[in-house]
């Protein structure tokens, strides 16, 4: 049976349909995963995945691509050159997986099944019914299993990857933690200033502290570094950072891709958690984790990418000292 596996959000989403990816591949002769740009690297890394189609849906990300016909129809053609049996449509509790479903519909594709809060009418052979505070990984795994895809035995169900490179002569040897201070939306980013202090009283304490980011975010790790910290910001590529998280002691994180990346790996997460989403559903999954940040806020499950309330305090009212205290005590309980 040929499977196709959809997620077409960003990298952290895609990693957290891992574990369904996996119950899918222990039933099929075959996997492709249909993701967004944003989220091919983490496709690429996944155990199960045969291979990765990438399409930019013009209904997900910051800045959609407009709707063309042309853009359709090449989509349509290599669905159909897929010849796919069956099709588990993977979202998030806020979207919609039916217009995914129509266009697999048109492709051809035999049985296609996700969660749907709209009646679908003909566009799904298997409406699941996400239950109430499923994580997103839980929930991705309900309805894999409603699919018929259910968790092989054995599996634990937690992120995992493929094996990452070794990343020392980019750490240094020795034990580490990881800082990572930039974050997908505004909203969700721990100020720079804090990052810094952080990275200060880590160094203090008598911690390697290194400091990670994307490309776009050498100016941010730069300042959080210091003469406190190695700045790794712009070297590591999606594999290499996944080789730095895993030999870390513990990653300081806010909610964003390399928290959950950290979590694919093993290793404990110092959780810097604005809750414009809920935790409940987003929080690093199957490690144990130390989360900060006031979930009460009134920017609470709002979605919003850009802080509402001034002075950004559901984060920038954690201290330093805050995730110094956290990060002995993730280490203390993985040493004991």
């Amino acid at each position: 049976m040929k499977t196709l596996v959809v997620r077409l959000d960003s990298f952290g989403d895609v990693l957290l349909a891992g574990p369904a990816v996996r119950a899918v591949a222990a039933r099929s002769a075959h996997v492709t995963l249909l993701c967004g740009p944003s989220g091919a690297d983490a496709a690429r890394m996944l155990p199960g995945v045969d291979e990765v189609l990438v399409w930019e849906a013009p209904w997900e990300g910051f800045d959609p691509p407009p709707v063309t016909l042309p853009d359709i129809d090449t989509l349509l053609g290599r669905l159909r050159a897929g010849s796919y049996d069956t099709a588990l449509v993977l979202t998030s509790f806020h979207q919609s997986p039916l217009p995914t479903a129509l266009l697999l519909r048109l492709a051809g594709v035999g049985r296609i099944g996700a969660d749907s809060a709209d009646h679908p009418g003909r566009l799904l052979d298997v409406r699941n019914r996400r239950r109430a505070g499923r994580h997103e990984v839980e929930a991705a795994l309900d309805t894999a299993a409603a699919m018929g895809f259910p968790p092989p035995p054995g599996d634990d169900g937690r992120l995992r990857v493929l094996p990452p490179p070794d990343t020392g002569a980019l750490t240094g040897r020795g034990p580490y933690v990881v800082l990572h201070p930039g974050a997908s939306a505004p909203a969700r980013a721990w100020s720079p200033h804090r990052c810094a202090e952080a990275a200060g009283l880590l160094a203090d304490a008598g911690h390697r502290v290194v400091v990670t980011g994307g490309p776009a975010e050498t100016a941010l790790t730069r300042q959080v570094s210091g003469d406190a910290a190695v700045d790794l910001g712009g070297r590591t590529g999606p594999r290499a950072l996944a080789g730095v998280l895993r030999m870390a002691d513990v990653v300081i994180s806010a909610n964003t891709g390399p928290a959950h990346l950290a979590a694919a790996v093993g290793t404990p997460v110092v959780s810097l958690f604005a809750p414009v989403v809920p935790a409940e559903r987003w929080a690093p999954y199957g490690v144990p984790v130390i989360l900060l940040g006031d979930q009460s806020a009134p920017c609470a499950d709002t979605r919003a990418l850009t802080c509402p309330v001034p002075g950004h305090p559901c984060l920038d009212e954690v201290t330093g000292q805050d995730v110094v205290r956290a990060v002995h005590k993730l280490i203390q309980e993985r040493h004991s």
